[in-house]
């Protein structure tokens, strides 16, 4: 980094700084004069935008401006300080302006993140888990799982999501977000690994932010993921939330539970839990005995799709529904379009459920796995289709996986992936059809959006 561009680093570093704890107080009037500001440091018209969409939400008094003020009032200010700092200037500045540069000098763009599964041992057995196929006969070394993450960071990937497995089963954990200040790293977790001590340590960090997995209420969680495991998770959300800690929820949405998920209780109760994000996660048959019954409806997806975007106007909560909220990400995100996923073994794989590799890290470097035939394959064929609320190509468009993994002769990489292809393949068109009936009307009327890539 040559002087010049340091010193705009620095000074973006500072302005954020600032921006933050105004943020935290000032009044909206004071907050709409800082982004006229912020403009002026923006590196890319695109950015402008962004900023100029946030001062919309601030005249508009949104809820997102309620939400952002319990991050910066609430949270420690390590952790305001390590995890926004690195999203907004770290990734989303700074690192834009490596991978732009790395594609006009090498036709290559990274992606935004990557998913990082260090080890799939886990202290639970929950039924449907996506990745409870996967043997445990290895998982990245503290060595490996280092040089990953700095591989990461030099084609601008400075936002790092940790999965499994559970990952605080790994003991070096603390120690790679420790040794890696300027990544911001999110962490999917049953949360029975978290105790005050923990929670106390990723505050004092700043750089890591759980996602705490539920099912619903205690009786649901309790009944898919053991006894007692849903009072373990109310005792970390307190731990985190009394430490300063920046948390949400991860709800993976079945037909037995997505009347519940799609309920004012069910959201309510989680924001009164602390949550500052919830992700929303359809089942799909693939991982420990794929059931095709477990998967909601095509009709209890539509409400969660409607509902994801009423909670995102009326509650101090970032939601997302990572299928139906395909106008997001302009379509699919995975096969580095937006993000890809690493395995215990270093199997480079497109999506976290799309159990599928021709490369591995431990035979070359990142770079050249992310952007290898396989992956470019699944990229050409980006967006799938122009409705954006059918972005997947497992359940949306699962021809597209089929013929890519046939063409480039991709393994499975839990030993099950076969059957998603082939036995299961006449119930998931079924399921594509039905659904697509739903998703077209919705997108021709309108779907609750006002644009392409608008969040809220």
């Amino acid at each position: 980094m040559d002087t010049v561009q340091r010193l705009r680093t620095t000074t973006r570093s500072w302005f954020v700084q600032q921006f933050l704890a105004a943020l935290g107080g000032s009044s909206d009037r004071d907050l709409i004069w800082l982004t006229r500001v912020a403009e002026h440091l923006t590196p890319t018209e695109r950015h402008r935008k962004q900023v100029e969409w946030f001062r919309g939400l601030v005249q508009q008094h949104h809820p997102a401006v309620q939400l952002a003020r319990r991050v910066l009032t609430e949270t420690a200010p390590q952790v305001r300080r390590g995890i926004l700092l690195n999203l907004f200037v770290g990734t989303t500045w700074e690192g834009f302006k490596v991978r732009q540069e790395l594609l006009a000098r090498e036709g290559f763009y990274p992606p935004y993140l990557i998913v990082i599964s260090p080890t799939m041992r886990c202290n639970l057995r929950c039924y449907g888990c996506y990745a409870g196929a996967y043997q445990w006969d290895a998982e990245l070394s503290p060595e490996r799982l280092d040089r990953l993450v700095s591989e990461a960071k030099d084609l601008g990937i400075h936002f790092i999501t940790i999965s499994g497995g559970e990952p605080f089963i790994r003991s070096d954990l603390l120690d790679l977000f420790r040794k890696h200040q300027d990544v911001a790293f999110h962490i999917y977790t049953n949360g029975t690994r978290i105790d005050e001590e923990t929670a106390r340590e990723l505050a004092r960090l700043g750089n890591a932010a759980p996602a705490i997995s539920v099912e619903g209420f205690r009786e649901e969680t309790d009944a898919r993921r053991g006894e007692g495991v849903y009072a373990s998770i109310e005792r970390a959300m307190k731990a985190l939330r009394d430490n300063g800690c920046l948390y949400g929820f991860s709800a993976t949405v079945t037909r037995q539970n997505a009347d519940l998920m799609t309920s004012d209780a069910f959201i309510d109760h989680y924001v009164n839990l602390g949550c500052y994000f919830g992700w929303f996660f359809l089942y799909l048959p693939i991982g420990r005995a794929p059931s095709l019954d477990l998967m909601p409806t095509p009709e209890q997806r539509d409400r969660l799709r409607q509902k994801i975007l009423e909670i995102r106007r009326t509650r101090p909560i970032f939601a997302v529904d990572f299928w139906d909220d395909g106008p997001l990400s302009l379509g699919c995100m995975a096969a580095g379009k937006l993000y890809a996923h690493i395995n215990h073994r270093g199997d480079v794989e497109p999506c976290v459920f799309a159990h599928f590799a021709v490369d591995n890290i431990n035979d070359k470097p990142l770079r050249e796995a992310l952007d290898s035939p396989f992956f470019r394959a699944i990229r050409a064929r980006q967006p799938f289709s122009d409705n954006k609320l059918r972005p997947c190509m497992i359940i949306d468009h699962p021809q597209v996986l089929r013929e890519t993994v046939a063409q480039h002769g991709a393994r499975s990489t839990d030993g099950g992936g076969e059957s998603l292809l082939v036995e299961e393949a006449p119930a998931i068109d079924a399921y594509s059809a039905e659904y697509a009936k739903l998703a077209d009307a919705a997108w021709q009327n309108g779907y609750g959006w006002a644009k392409d890539g608008e969040l809220l």
